[in-house]
């Protein structure tokens, strides 16, 4: 298995689940390796060269399963978007994927058997202010899915879609200040631990989930079933 952004955060959760789950994990990281299980590969996905040789290394390896989970956040209304700023989010979380998945479909497909997870956001499937970049970015990688699956599927290759929510991690650390307003309005009351999202990458990376292809599975706690306005 091939995790990019496996250092912290989700992607740790899900290098420990699958670890955990008996697979060997290879994962990505930029500002270090964690401690504990998998094998750590030093890779910048904001480098196009370095995810180049990423993409050729990993095209090789005999990968069954890659999630990217990698995510570069960006808030900003759209009338003050800094373009240099949205390209860079784009490459992490859009064109790195693509270039990796490229890489890796064919000897999947070649073997009859594959899984790709992509880690995406809920804010792929509704809009929210200040948001543009991060979920045009997110959009793009689920609507990339949708047509990997139908090149994929006859070929024993699933591809699925993530959506988290507001999840525990450092990457909300900077809302601290607005997490109880946050929790107000998910259904579920609080924010989703880590280790229940890797649950559900580790499913769909499982036999069991050989015949779950193209599904958007989201892990937020009821938020994109509820409306945005409330009696």
């Amino acid at each position: 298995m091939l995790v990019t952004g496996g250092a912290r955060g989700i992607g740790r959760a899900i290098v420990q689940a699958l670890d955990a789950a008996g697979y060997a994990v290879d994962y990505t990281h930029r500002r270090g390796a964690a401690a504990g299980p998998g094998r750590a590969i030093a890779c910048d996905l904001a480098d196009r060269a370095a995810v180049e040789a990423l993409a050729e290394a990993a095209a090789g390896a005999g990968y069954f399963g890659f999630v990217h989970n990698a995510g570069m956040p960006y808030d900003r209304l759209a009338a003050m978007v800094d373009q240099d700023q949205a390209e860079a989010v784009m490459q992490v979380n859009f064109w790195a994927m693509t270039r990796l998945v490229k890489a890796l479909v064919r000897p999947m497909t070649a073997a009859g058997a594959g899984r790709i997870v992509l880690v995406g956001s809920v804010a792929a499937l509704a809009g929210g202010r200040g948001n543009a970049i991060y979920a045009a970015s997110k959009a793009a990688a689920l609507g990339y899915m949708r047509t990997l699956v139908q090149e994929v599927a006859r070929k024993g290759v699933t591809a699925n879609y993530l959506a988290p929510g507001f999840v525990d991690t450092d990457m909300l650390a900077g809302y601290g200040a607005h997490r109880a307003k946050l929790e107000a309005q998910i259904p579920a009351g609080r924010y989703a631990m880590a280790r229940e999202v890797a649950a559900a990458a580790a499913f769909l990376l499982s036999d069991a989930a050989g015949y779950v292809n193209g599904a958007v599975l989201p892990v937020d706690g009821g938020l994109s079933a509820a409306m945005a306005i409330q009696r």
